[in-house]
């Protein structure tokens, strides 16, 4: 049905752009240029200021220092450029006028409590309902959903089980009047494949339900099929990976329905896509707008006209992102998500509610959820714009690559057998494994940040305590330092602070900040003036750590790091790089860029001890 050799350059329009003067940064008109040469200077002096940049490095370095690479290896340069519209093989718009669906997630496990949910949010902002089944069984559906205006509402379920798929049917054939249009059955066996453990339920094969759900979907005027990429970027995947599999898995979806004599144009009508949207605003932004071109190139090459518009997008807003300490955090970043969402083009955005991680989300978490779309949509106006991000050169530019990637991705499926392939599951399973370890990395090393978690904790936070949560499958970002963080360290280190509190403070704060993510609380000497003062508010406990000015490491550190010994420290650590301008006789130091993960492990070995 499609050829991904052929690429995606398959016969879209490519809309006209403005032509800036090369070598001109023009934003707006001709008293708004600047010359390239002139930034890059400007640039240069902040960088060597801050000793990223060598004293003799030319000034054109600042674009190989400023540009960072995505987990799918796309470089994102600091800022766009006119010549980022050059060379691209992909185009087209988001095509979403006006507000997107506002559709709120609610967990279904008391049949009562459930619809009330339900009935609360659509009377105060949701447009249409996520529901989340617990376990395989199928709800009381006339109870969940009664007094729902299923004309007015779409309702589609959440990774649902195959008994589940059935009885939200049978259901749906019993109601009485027409069922709104984006209502879905939500069948995707693809996705119960996928899983880390794979659902199959009594031999039966999802597949084999396919064509039935379909065509009851026709009978009913509503979708059928959800393919749900958010299984795979809660498992770790990168966006393009996340993009390549979905595209994979439709076209696997589609070619069943041909077989059974549907059109691809005919097919493609009863399918949603569902992609995660996280706090990386602009790598969202492009993920949206490269789902849409991707997704019509394999509607183009199956040869269905005007594809460009014929696809329904659902972001819903990352899960693994999300952390369960300071759980407060996770607005800002559900906001920034679903702002990205919205702008790349989503026809419907969930909000997953800030205290999902500590349970089940109370009436102020679900609130606060719908009103992050409905302030979005009716105080800040972010959908009164079509794309308002089209034309920018970092986002064209970072589209059009994430669209390749995800191309080149569904390539390698569909040369492993395609998307039902036992070979090509496990080949994107080993593939997405890769980037998941290369991201837990960064988190390790704090170059990928958790607010928080690994930057910023709260050790002594009271977390509002919530019901049990029907399980997900999902894996947190921040699952290494929640496990530690779960298990406080039971003794706390010494802070062994140098001088004044001015000289000491900067140190003593990213010292105390790195423990306190791993659970382990401090005890400082506070402002000090010699040995003698720091000794005498040592409390013997075994891990002690020296914060202060390199000044005072060369003056005394050594000194004061025998008298620790002495009285008893087991480990002692630099906050700072050892070395002869500072202290080398000790165990173990922290600074900038350090392993976090690894450093936090052996803080608390040494304090069990």
């Amino acid at each position: 049905m499609t050829d991904p050799d052929r690429g995606l350059d398959g016969g879209l329009d490519e809309p006209e752009e403005l032509q800036p003067e090369e070598g001109s940064l023009r934003l707006v008109g001709d008293g708004d240029a600047y010359d390239v040469h002139a930034w890059e200077a400007a640039t240069a002096a902040v960088l060597r200021k801050a000793r990223r940049l060598g004293e003799d490095a030319p000034d054109a370095d600042v674009w190989g220092a400023l540009t960072r690479t995505t987990l799918d290896g796309i470089e994102v340069p600091p800022i766009g450029q006119p010549s980022d519209l050059e060379g691209r093989t992909t185009a087209g718009r988001p095509t979403r006028s006006g507000p997107w669906d506002v559709r709120t997630q609610v967990e279904v496990v008391d049949a009562r409590a459930t619809n009330e949910a339900i009935l609360q949010d659509l009377e105060n902002g949701a447009t249409s309902v996520l529901l989340h089944l617990d376990g395989d069984d199928a709800p009381d559906w006339a109870a969940v959903l009664d007094g729902v205006l299923l004309d007015l509402a779409p309702v589609v379920l959440d990774r649902p089980s195959l008994a589940q798929v059935e009885s939200f049917a049978a259901f749906l054939e019993g109601v009485e009047g027409a069922l709104h249009p984006a209502t879905n059955l939500s069948l995707d066996p693809q996705t119960l494949e996928m899983l880390p453990h794979p659902v199959r339920e009594d031999g039966v094969t999802g597949r084999s339900l396919l064509v039935p759900v379909v065509r009851r979907a026709m009978q009913l005027g509503v979708r059928a099929l959800v393919v749900d990429g958010t299984a795979l970027h809660d498992q770790g995947a990168s966006d393009a990976q996340e993009l390549g599999w979905t595209a994979a898995t439709g076209v696997a979806y589609l070619r069943l329905l041909a077989d059974e004599g549907f059109s691809a144009e005919h097919a493609a009508r009863f399918v949603e896509l569902r992609l995660a949207a996280t706090d990386e605003q602009f790598p969202t932004i492009a993920k949206l707008r490269a789902a849409r071109r991707v997704w019509a190139r394999v509607l183009e090459a199956s040869g269905v006209a005007g594809a460009d518009g014929a696809v329904s997008l659902h972001a819903v807003t990352s899960r693994p992102m999300t952390s369960k300490q300071d759980p407060w955090v996770n607005m800002l970043r559900g906001t920034v998500a679903a702002f990205a969402a919205g702008v790349g083009g989503a026809d419907a955005v969930t909000v997953v509610p800030f205290d999902e991680r500590l349970g089940m989300p109370d009436a102020f978490g679900r609130r606060i959820a719908r009103n992050t779309s409905s302030l979005l949509i009716e105080e800040s106006h972010v959908a009164a714009v079509t794309d308002p991000a089209g034309g920018s050169y970092a986002v064209e530019r970072l589209t059009d690559d994430l669209a390749v990637a995800a191309w080149a991705e569904l390539g390698r499926i569909e040369a492993a057998g395609g998307a039902f392939a036992d070979e090509a599951r496990a080949g994107v399973k080993e593939r997405y494994r890769a980037v998941r370890a290369a991201r837990d990395a960064q988190v390790a090393d704090r170059s990928r940040p958790i607010t928080g978690v690994s930057e910023f904790p709260n050790l002594g936070e009271v977390l509002p305590e919530r019901d049990p949560v029907p399980f997900r499958h999902a894996r947190h970002y921040d699952w290494a330092f929640q496990d530690m963080r779960s298990e406080p360290a039971e003794r706390p280190a010494f802070l062994a602070t140098m001088g004044p509190v001015a000289a000491h403070t900067a140190r003593a704060t990213f010292a105390t900040n790195l423990l306190a993510a791993g659970g382990v609380a401090v005890e400082a000497a506070g402002a000090t003036a010699s040995v003698d003062d720091v000794t005498a508010a040592y409390a013997g406990q075994p891990v002690a750590v020296l914060a202060g000015t390199d000044a005072a490491y060369a003056e005394w550190g050594g000194d004061l790091v025998a008298a620790l010994r002495a009285a008893g420290a087991s480990y002692v650590v630099l906050a700072g790089k050892p070395g002869e301008r500072t202290v080398t006789d000790v165990d173990d130091s922290c600074a900038l860029g350090v392993d976090a993960l690894g450093f936090l492990g052996r803080i608390r070995e040494e304090l069990s001890k």
